[in-house]
């Protein structure tokens, strides 16, 4: 058995810190080696007890999280996951902490009753998949298939979780600004970041970015985000692609299954779906009737990913034309469309 992952807790209350250490010690695989309640004493615990992960909040004194983080990717980079109000304030400084390195974010939720209890296990299961043990599988082998004719893409369709706002960014802004096909993009995000995220994306890369919404039509050289809370998914309406969201229910909202299942059903094989970083699995069923209907399905590969959940799921599934490194994403999208 491997060592237990080892965390720094960040937090300017003693309350908060003594609940997140409470919470993250029900797993025996995770030892808290220490407190900092300002992002100043963060950088320098980050250099002396060495911790594999540290949590963090984003307003303290001293030295805000964000700026906090920056400086740690600067002197010892490591795991960072944010805490988070789930507001458009929240969002805002979230993905500025993003941006500065942080890998993840999650709600800061403290209560005893169900939902404090599913937040505090989603928090764990974030802080053991960030960190990469001797527990951790082999890699898998992603073999890219040689070429064969393909119908060229009407669609392009992005799914990623943990790790995700970064790498689709860096994906996108790789793309011109007459890029030919519509985008759509599913990442696990409340609603209140995704319309953040839009509107950031926007204003930082050559596409035009923006939110879905139901009936929204899918035009060449525009992304669109799909919505948190809700399930996005592609329909044609005569000639037209365009976007369905609903209020359906399922563990993720919105789903990559869901988006890439409903694609499968109407762009067929002239869909190509990318799989980035992220936790977990979802995306693989989605992938499958993709492959199963002609399209083409790439993944992300292991060494430039956050998490290697997703991207390997799909890639163990055998449904993958090809596994590629982030920064070599987009101009492989550029050669196909």
């Amino acid at each position: 058995m491997s060592k237990p992952v080892r965390v720094l807790v960040v937090d300017d209350s003693a309350f908060y810190r003594k609940r997140i250490r409470q919470c993250l010690e029900k797993s025996p695989r995770i030892e808290v080696v220490g407190e900092a309640w300002n992002g100043e004493e963060a950088s320098r615990l980050n250099r002396s007890l060495e911790p594999d992960l540290i949590t963090m909040d984003v307003v303290m004194p001293v030295l805000d999280g964000i700026a906090a983080v920056r400086r740690i990717m600067r002197e010892r980079p490591v795991p960072v996951v944010m805490f988070s109000s789930f507001t458009r304030e929240g969002a805002r400084a979230t993905l500025d902490a993003l941006e500065a390195g942080a890998v993840d974010f999650v709600p800061k939720v403290t209560s005893d009753n169900s939902e404090g209890e599913t937040a505090g296990a989603r928090l764990r299961d974030k802080v053991l998949g960030l960190v990469r043990t001797g527990d951790d599988e082999a890699p898998a082998l992603a073999i890219e298939k040689a070429s064969a004719p393909v119908a060229p893409p009407e669609l392009l369709l992005i799914g990623a979780s943990t790790g995700g706002p970064m790498a689709v960014q860096e994906v996108l802004a790789g793309l011109p600004a007459d890029f030919s096909l519509p985008v759509l993009v599913a990442i696990h995000m409340p609603a209140a970041f995704t319309v953040t995220y839009a509107e950031r994306l926007d204003a930082l890369i050559p596409l035009r970015v923006r939110e879905a919404f139901d009936g929204m039509p899918l035009r060449p050289g525009e992304v669109v985000i799909a919505p948190g809370g809700r399930q996005t998914l592609v329909e044609r309406r005569g000639a037209a692609l365009k976007v369905r969201v609903t209020e359906d229910e399922g563990l993720y909202r919105p789903s990559v299954d869901r988006l890439f299942s409903s694609a499968a059903k109407v762009t067929g094989e002239r869909t190509l779906a990318i799989v980035l970083t992220g936790m977990g699995s979802d995306g693989t069923e989605g992938a499958r009737r993709i492959h199963e209907a002609g399209g083409q399905v790439w993944a992300q590969d292991r060494d430039t990913s956050v998490v290697y959940g997703m991207p390997q799921s799909v890639v163990r599934a055998g449904v993958t034309d090809r596994e590629l490194p982030l920064q070599a994403v987009a101009d492989a999208v550029r050669e196909v469309v």
